[in-house]
Order: structure tokens, then sequence, then C-alpha cells
């Protein structure tokens, strides 16, 4: 078992699957491109089926001339706090094989980009800063912006930037600033059988 920010585990996994979180309440600060570009490096370390690396990541830093192009994506509720992010990252992933895949679309595109995602978070974690995924994008804007070819799927944005107090957040998303917890590992890990649950 191990505890942490508020957060406890069933079995002794390292404290910081648990110091991880998804903060609304950014400083806004300008961040250097350089650390934003050390937690991408990271997340395209990830694994994926066949070395296909589907991920795709499309960033603007606050402060840049794409920053309000990139905040006017979000859907209106992530726009109230994520303007205050010192990054912005859109994830696309390329939903087909390469050329020895016969034309076939690769069935696990999402879930390579999905871990890529994973190791984005912690990397941001282990760098001094906090990454929010958020699936309220305009999805279909974004392929328009960036001239997405089809074959490739927007997947999630993320925000990235350091903590700051909560109090600077809306009173909705002040109630909302806290780290989540999760259900029981019984209730998703089953052996030898599934359970719709």
């Amino acid at each position: 078992m191990t505890k942490s920010n508020n957060r406890e585990s069933q079995y002794p996994i390292n404290p910081l699957f648990l110091e991880r979180w998804s903060p609304r309440a950014f400083t806004g600060e300008v961040m250097d491109e350089s650390e934003l570009l050390t937690i991408l490096d990271a997340a395209h370390w990830a694994p994926s089926s066949a070395n296909q690396q589907p991920w795709r990541f499309i960033y603007a830093l606050k402060g840049s001339k794409d920053w309000d192009k990139f905040v006017g994506l979000l859907v209106e509720s992530n726009q109230e706090w994520a303007k205050n992010a010192s990054g912005l990252i859109y994830v696309v992933s390329r939903g087909f094989s390469g050329d020895f895949s016969e034309g076939r679309t690769s069935y696990t595109h999402s879930f390579d980009a999905g871990t890529a995602w994973g190791y984005l978070a912690l990397q941001a974690l282990l760098s001094g800063f906090y990454a929010h995924g958020m699936g309220g994008i305009k999805h279909e804007e974004i392929q328009k912006t960036f001239s997405i070819p089809e074959g490739y799927r927007v997947e999630a944005g993320v925000a990235v930037g350091r903590l700051a107090d909560k109090s600077m957040l809306s009173e909705r998303n002040r109630e909302r600033e806290v780290p989540s917890q999760r259900k029981p590992l019984s209730e998703v890990a089953f052996r030898g059988r599934f359970i719709a649950n």
C-alpha cells in the first residue's frame, strides 16, 4: 500500500502514480519551448504496436502567435481555465499502419497514442509541471484548422503548466480541484473472466 496526495493504493506502487493528477489551476507563466519538448520527447518513447509510433503532437506555448487559436479550439468550459496553462497540445493518432500493413487500419493506434499521453503526464510531473488531458475539444475544427488528412484521428487536448492556487478558479472548478480517487482494483481487474459492471 502506498499513500500520497490524499490517495492510497492497494498495493506498493511508486508514489509518482498517486502524485500525478489533472489540475485546472495553472500559474499562466511562460514556458520555455525546450521544457515542453522534453515532455514530448518522453511521450514519443512510449511503446507502440509494431513500432508504428502513431502519435502526433501539435503544440503552442503561451505568449506565442498561435496561443489564442489553440485556446479557441477547446470547448468553452475548458477555455475558462486552460487559457492559464503554459502550453497546449493536441494529440493526433495515425489510424493506418505502415507499408507492410497491406492497407489495413491499425487497431491499436488510439491505444498507443493514449500510452504516449501517459508518458507525457508523468514526464510533466517529473519536470515540475502538471498535465491535464481533455476530451472537451473541437475535434472537427482541429482537423480542419491544421489540415489533418483522412486516416488521422484527433484524440485529445492537453494543458500543461505549473500548479497555481485554486482560488483563481471559478467556484464550480474550485470544488473539483482535488486529486480524484479511483475505483477499487477489484472493479477493473479480473482473473480469468470478464465482469461488466
